[in-house]
């Protein structure tokens, strides 16, 4: 495995070797803040975990894998692979950090469930101040799904065509809170829609959510087309002074990277409206068990009297004698009683005291 550092000169950066599909796989460098990062939530998530255990309480295993793996392991390969290697040399390794944080990432650590983990394994007092902090109404403006649909865009339209990202190539720890606001900007849709139904709104529910996703697809495409399609150079200036003599030209580069950008866009937005439809299966499952159970309890069956010998032979002695009365009236014509004879109220009783009696 090759170790690389940030190219901190022109000659650092024209000295790395061309990227081929070997060097796309072995190159890696360490990031301190990103591995940091990484440490304190996979400790915090396996501290949850167990704590839930040792209680005599489980916690799905694919939900601690989806966390480690496709949360964490994205975030890993996002920033310390050969992504951020010669993302200071390349456009599109560059834009496939910032897709992969805003987009990926957060798709893995929600599908971990970690706001329902925390609640669970923080004692009393601590997990009702997160559900308060969860459910106050910073967070539930952040999290409205419109607002988060519009911030994820937005950051990703600033990141591109403000001075932000040319200005975090140059600036290092720039460059980590750009990593840092991708990340969170994704959750802020991710996480609600996937895990926390507390912060959303009453009338969101799972078909909305779908619609939603299906939007949120939609969007996310948009940044990918703009860069892909764009006339100017993205940090031109900077890819023109540092790009490699073996690199592609830098307006083909700039459209590698748009072009993966929407790929991996529309690739994400299938199986995010999948866990959405399993989730909203899942919710009418125990929607159905639960009213059967209802059903079940209130619809109690009459259990059927029995009779002693002698209240039976009664009963049919009773019914003998009424036998001659029941079949003059099925003989009987059908009449129809005049309303006055059946309606309580004050004129029906003037009109049958009136009425001469026959």
């Amino acid at each position: 495995m090759c170790v690389v550092g940030y190219p901190s000169s022109d000659l650092a950066a024209a000295s790395l070797p061309e990227l081929t599909t070997g060097r796309l796989l072995s190159s890696w460098q360490l990031d301190v803040p990103a591995l940091l990062l990484v440490l304190a939530l996979g400790g915090l998530y396996g501290w949850a975990v167990v704590r839930l255990r040792s209680r005599g309480e489980g916690w799905p295993p694919a939900r601690t894998a989806a966390f480690a793996l496709l949360g964490l392991g994205t975030l890993v390969i996002a920033t310390m692979s050969a992504l951020a290697v010669y993302d200071h040399v390349l456009f599109w390794p560059a834009a496939v950090q910032n897709i992969l944080l805003d987009l990926v990432a957060p798709l893995g650590l929600a599908l971990g469930d970690p706001l329902s983990l925390a609640v669970r394994a923080l004692p009393g007092p601590s997990s009702g101040r997160l559900r308060r902090i969860m459910s106050g109404r910073l967070v539930r403006l952040l999290t409205f799904p419109l607002v988060s649909t519009a911030l994820v865009l937005a950051t990703e339209l600033t990141v591109y065509f403000t001075p932000y990202f040319a200005t975090a190539l140059r600036v290092g720890w720039l460059h980590e809170l750009m990593y840092l606001h991708l990340l969170v900007a994704g959750s802020l849709f991710v996480v609600p829609v996937l895990t926390h139904e507390q912060t959303l709104p009453a009338w969101c529910t799972h078909p909305v959510r779908a619609g939603l996703v299906f939007l949120d697809g939609i969007v996310d495409a948009v940044p990918g087309v703009v860069v892909m399609t764009h006339g100017t150079l993205i940090a031109g200036a900077w890819y023109l002074h540092h790009a490699p003599t073996w690199a592609p030209d830098v307006r083909h580069d700039q459209q590698l990277g748009g072009g993966a950008m929407l790929g991996i866009a529309e690739l994400v937005a299938l199986p995010f409206l999948l866990a959405i439809l399993v989730q909203w299966a899942r919710h009418e499952r125990v929607e159905t068990a639960a009213l059967d159970r209802r059903l079940d309890t209130e619809l109690v069956p009459a259990a059927p009297r029995t009779r002693t010998p002698d209240q039976a032979e009664t009963a049919g002695l009773a019914r003998q004698a009424k036998a001659p009365d029941l079949v003059r009236q099925a003989e009987a014509p059908d009449l129809v009683r005049p309303w006055w004879e059946t309606e309580q109220s004050e004129v029906a009783d003037r009109i049958r005291r009136q009425r001469p009696r026959d």
